[in-house]
């Protein structure tokens, strides 16, 4: 926001960006049920949120460590797609040893997904690669 100031010259306030604890979790990279109370019933401003990412507290750092972790990072640790877990029937939070359990079990469902996953990443890099043939 620009505002005048009494000699006419152009100022500029900044002002506190907040978050919703949602937000802030995921930006985090953690499931918010997780987290600790003040943190879920508070909001969190831009710094918190910087003072977080570049010194996590313990219970970041635990949550990081062994969950529950949200969907997305669960995906990511299985090495397949928010949908694949969804067709998979996996709604829940897991934590880390679940996590490692699946993948010693190595599940058919989690071998497919992850095949999947390889084929659109495939299928991302060639397109991308078009794309910049095109360009040059």
């Amino acid at each position: 926001m620009h505002t005048l100031d009494t000699l006419g010259a152009m100022t500029s306030h900044q002002s506190t960006q907040t978050m919703k604890p949602a937000t802030a979790a995921k930006k985090l990279g953690v499931y918010l049920e997780a987290t600790p109370a003040e943190f879920r019933e508070g909001v969190v401003s831009r710094a918190e949120l910087n003072e977080l990412q570049a010194n996590p507290p313990q219970w970041l750092r635990e949550l990081r460590q062994n969950g529950p972790h949200p969907r997305p990072v669960v995906a990511a640790k299985l090495g397949v797609s928010i949908a694949g877990l969804a067709r998979a029937g996996v709604t829940e939070p897991l934590t880390t040893e679940q996590i490692e359990a699946l993948k010693q079990e190595g599940p058919e469902w989690l071998e497919r997904e992850r095949a999947t996953q390889a084929e659109v990443r495939k299928e991302a890099a060639r397109i991308k690669k078009k794309n910049t043939e095109r360009q040059a």
